[in-house]
């Protein structure tokens, strides 16, 4: 079966490629640092080399402005690149439990060991980094991966089908192209990891299969990221990283803000700021723009354009939708109820709703409503309104007066919660996804005469068994709340100040200082 010329893999090879990754990880040539770091360098070079080839693929696949290609896809791999082949050895090493006079003596320690096989499904919206980030953390941790890439992206799919197995271990790393029937049959089987990232519904289909063989999976499924709106902020500023983060790759990222809750009598206001930043991005209008991107499909555009059909907001820039060729305009609806069209489901388009509200309390009590979103965003230089904001919702990420770029910052996992996902895929955390913290001791024979030779039956009294428990924390006293703790802190403080008064002025003595009075 092909799909503009990319070939899908026969579903008879499938199990094949399966059996044969398996067969490498059991190999034991991963648990080897130095082929690790080899294959880490690889995927750097990888896109590297081939900069432009993967830039013209997803121009052809997205009409993707390649600048943004950069930012969002190649910088971040090359980040990743680093961070691992930098911090993989480390990473990898045994690491000692921390100090217990009952088992130190048994060496306690955890070592990182690969998961295993892992099954790699990625989405269409940023293909570079959503196969190449995660597959070096699966490198670092020593396993083998099959990658699934989304079938909607024919150009990069077909490029990456020839450069992985030119840069990296065929042994290790395989491609299976594909679509429903493809993937199908994937979760058939039984892998040792399953990493996802796209929409929640196939996130249930992934998880319930995964469930059959208690396998265990990191998924990042993206949902509704709301923004919350001081009429304190910075209007400009806000309007112009708001409609950054919505319409890049034309609104086809999770973590993009989706809906704008502001003060009622601020709504007016944010939308004038939005018109000028708009006019300032796209002086030509979007449709011209080689700055804008498109839709992945026609059935998307369609699908955004149901939407804009129904609801019962007003569209106060863009509108248009191209459905044949996947434009939809750059959009900004007014005046959005809760209950709208385009509040019903995740819009993963140019589209952004302003919800009006009373106030910050309202806000709150929309977000908490939906499902828990990947983030949440607050435009305020208040931090008492940030922090009440944060304090009262839920969220992958919590985002004062920015938008998306947690995903890039060096040290911060990605990775959401309840509906918008569980689990990490960067840096140092990513490596602790895909690896498994076995743990040893090794006990010395003289334990037993000294400590847990009363394990033993026959059983008897034994004072050193009953050592090995600790002591417990002090009992709480009701209705106290841990005054009675404070006063006996506030008493030792006076009685240590006593004493350092007594001795400053010279009630004992004389103070000294290595053995000589003080000037």
């Amino acid at each position: 079966m092909t799909t503009a010329n990319m070939m899908y893999t026969p579903i008879d090879e499938i199990v094949k490629i399966h059996q044969h990754a398996r067969e490498a990880f059991l190999s034991g040539k991963a648990k080897s640092i130095a082929f690790r770091k080899e294959q880490i360098a690889q995927v750097g070079y990888l896109l590297k080399d081939n900069e432009q080839r993967i830039k013209d693929a997803l121009r052809q696949d997205l009409n993707r402005p390649d600048q943004e290609t950069d930012f969002f896809d190649m910088t971040a791999v090359y980040m990743e690149v680093r961070l691992a082949y930098d911090n993989v050895e480390q990473w990898a090493k045994p690491q000692k439990a921390d100090f217990n006079v009952n088992f130190f003596a048994m060496s306690p320690k955890l070592q990182a060991e690969p998961r295993g096989v892992v099954l790699l499904v990625a989405p269409f919206n940023f293909p570079a980094l959503l196969i190449f980030s995660p597959l070096v953390s699966m490198i670092a941790g020593g396993n083998a991966v099959v990658i699934k890439p989304s079938e909607q992206l024919p150009a990069f799919n077909e490029l990456i089908a020839q450069l992985i197995p030119q840069y990296l271990d065929k042994d290790f790393y395989q491609v299976v192209q594909g679509g429903r029937e493809e993937m199908t049959k994937l979760l058939e089987l039984r892998w040792d990891h399953i990493f996802y990232v796209g929409n929640g519904r196939t996130g249930r289909v992934i998880a319930e299969a995964a469930a059959k063989h208690l396998t265990p999976t990191t998924m990042e499924l993206g949902g509704k990221n709301p923004v919350v709106i001081d009429a304190k902020c910075d209007v400009n500023l806000t309007s112009r990283r708001i409609l950054w983060g919505r319409f890049s790759n034309a609104g086809q990222i999770c973590m993009a803000p989706e809906y704008v809750l502001v003060p009622r009598g601020f709504q007016e206001t944010l939308v004038e700021a939005m018109k000028e930043v708009y006019a300032s991005f796209y002086p030509e209008g979007p449709a011209k723009s080689t700055s804008f991107a498109r839709v992945v499909s026609p059935a998307q555009a369609q699908r955004i354009k149901t939407m804009l059909d129904e609801t019962k907001g007003v569209i106060v820039l863009g509108g248009d939708v191209d459905v044949p060729k996947k434009y939809v305009a750059p959009t900004v609806v007014k005046d959005v109820n809760i209950n709208d069209a385009l509040m019903a489901e995740e819009i993963f388009g140019p589209v952004l709703c302003i919800v009006p509200v009373n106030d910050v309390d309202e806000a709150i009590a929309i977000i908490n409503s939906q499902e828990c979103p990947l983030a949440v965003y607050v435009f305020s230089p208040d931090k008492s309104f940030q922090n009440k904001v944060f304090a009262s919702t839920r969220s992958g990420a919590a985002v004062a007066n920015e938008v998306v770029l947690t995903t890039a910052v060096h040290g911060l996992p990605m990775g959401g919660i309840g509906g918008s996902g569980y689990g990490y895929y960067t840096g140092k955390h990513a490596f602790e996804e895909f690896t498994h913290y076995r743990v040893s001791i090794d006990n010395p024979g003289w334990v037993d005469k000294v400590v847990l030779g009363a394990r033993y039956p026959p059983y008897k009294p034994s004072k050193m068994l009953a050592m090995l428990a600790p002591g417990l924390p002090p009992r709480p006293t009701p209705g106290k709340n841990g005054t009675a703790s404070k006063r006996w802190a506030l008493w030792l403080a006076v009685l240590l100040v006593s004493a350092g008064s007594a001795v400053l002025t010279g009630r004992h003595g004389t103070v000294t200082w290595n053995g000589s009075s003080p000037a």
